[in-house]
């Protein structure tokens, strides 16, 4: 079976590991535009680089009142435990030599002032009565939280109440170093084959029924054959969606959003210093990635602070691409799904605007705000972080991802953002399952597929503590992740 991926990115490059260690006889190409694997989003600071697993972000557990649903924040950290134990497979194989050249453990923390001290009680007294989350810790003593998380509170005005909660087996992750080395990995021992500077331009079906990919690679048109097709290129996805002819089609168009962080490098004893991550509370009509938090980064050996995301609104589907691309990608029955989002939602999109013309002195203030004083002890900039497009779903916008099956199994694509990255092994392997279930039809597929997730599934990671324990803790071993 000849298979075309689109995009080699996070997505596309685990899809295609994954693929071919299930089903060696796979005939496997992944087209990139830009020159090397996980160039694009899935780089070091294109985003922050948070093992997603439901921790520390408080947009997980959303509030009603005095109720809280935790059910999203228990599916998420199943998730990532299911992606851990894909990475703890290639580093036990020899694919990847060392894990901290791309994941590392770093504190995972939520600050909060005193407002929403309640809410967070709240949380902590539910997630900490579940397994997944018994290591979580709590308090609102000032010298306990600034053992936890310095930099926020070094300057802090004693009398200013606060809560935060950690726990010290969350992790920073290079998506982009992991991208690289599986990339290798897939090219020298699986016989994956990549095709850089190759830019999709449409996607059609031919008559014999096979997917026809139009591209141009260095100014000359190429074209490639598919048997199945699988779209993981972000926010590329959506204009190809739309030129395949697909009944569904019509049901999806992208909401782009843009961002940028502060970033500052660092010492490696000021590292050890901070070594967390530090998530807050949105702002009232800030979309779910403008959670602020200060990061610890390390990345190619030296370590940064991240504080942000500043969101903005750049009608882009990807960095490197222009407006026009985004114009084109927009079909006549997508107008009334953008004007219904722009209504209903107009106070995110007069964030978003706002958000867009926001200088550095203003985003200095925010990080002062957050971390008081910081903004004066390290060397700030401003860089331009990924480019992210959202989900408008029969004309109402959708956080998160969505898997995108044809009825004839022969095109498959990922549509949407957070959490992404963080538990992109889980995803592709249900994008498998749907996309080319006859591989699991063997029974050399199965074998491996429990060699590589020896406990796969989210209900049973949910509901029983004893073999979820068993299944974390081997991958933590193996991924250098240790509990104090």
């Amino acid at each position: 079976m000849n298979v075309v991926i689109i995009g080699a990115g996070i997505m596309g490059t685990t899809f295609a590991t994954l693929a071919k260690e299930l089903a060696p006889d796979l005939d496997i190409t992944i087209l990139e535009r830009l020159d090397s694997a996980g160039a694009g989003n899935s780089s070091a600071f294109w985003n922050a680089g948070t093992g997603h697993e439901a921790n520390c972000e408080l947009n997980y557990t959303p509030v009603d009142g005095e109720a809280i649903s935790i059910e999203k924040a228990f599916k998420i950290h199943a998730q990532f435990n299911v992606a851990k134990q894909f990475w703890a497979y290639l580093i036990e194989k020899g694919a990847i030599k060392d894990p901290k050249t791309f994941i590392n453990q770093t504190k995972h923390c939520t600050i909060v002032s005193e407002f929403a001290i309640e809410e967070l009680r709240l949380r902590f007294k539910e997630m900490s009565a579940h397994h997944f989350f018994e290591h979580m810790r709590y308090s609102e003593n000032f010298d306990e939280i600034k053992s936890w998380i310095p930099y926020t509170m070094d300057e802090r005005p004693r009398h200013e109440k606060m809560a935060a909660t950690a726990i010290e087996t969350g992790t920073d992750v290079n998506f982009g170093a992991l991208t690289t080395q599986m990339a290798a990995y897939a090219t020298q021992d699986l016989g994956v084959k990549f095709e850089y500077g190759t830019h999709v331009k449409r996607v059609h079906r031919s008559p014999t029924e096979r997917w026809v990919i139009e591209a141009e690679r260095k100014g000359k048109p190429v074209q490639y054959k598919a048997d199945v097709l699988f779209v993981g290129a972000g926010g590329g996805a959506f204009p190809l969606l739309k030129k395949s002819h697909l009944p569904f089609r019509n049901r999806f168009t992208g909401f782009p959003v843009g961002g940028r962080f502060l970033r500052a490098p660092i010492s490696e004893e000021q590292a050890e210093y901070y070594r967390a991550k530090t998530y807050g509370r949105a702002k009232v009509g800030a979309p779910p990635m403008s959670v602020p938090h200060l990061d610890l980064r390390l990345v190619d050996g030296k370590y940064y602070l991240l504080f942000g995301p500043f969101a903005s609104f750049k009608p882009l589907l990807e960095r490197g691409r222009s407006f026009v691309d985004y114009l084109k990608s927009i079909r006549a029955h997508d107008i009334p799904g953008l004007l219904n989002v722009a209504l209903e939602n107009f106070s995110l999109v007069k964030y978003l605007v706002s958000e867009t013309f926001k200088g550095e002195q203003s985003m200095f203030e925010e990080l002062d705000s957050f971390a008081p004083g910081l903004s004066k002890r390290f060397d700030w900039k401003s860089v331009q972080a990924g480019q992210r497009v959202q989900i408008i779903k029969d004309r109402g916008l959708q956080m998160g991802t969505e898997i995108l099956v044809s009825r004839d199994k022969t095109y498959g694509t990922l549509l949407g953002a957070s959490p992404g990255a963080s538990v992109s092994p889980e995803v592709m392997l249900r994008c498998l399952e749907q996309l080319i279930p006859s591989i699991f039809s063997k029974e050399e597929a199965r074998k491996k597929k429990h060699e590589i997730f020896p406990e796969d599934d989210l209900s049973t990671l949910i509901s029983h503590p004893e073999r979820y324990r068993e299944i974390r803790d081997a991958a933590n071993k193996l991924l250098g992740i240790t509990q104090p």
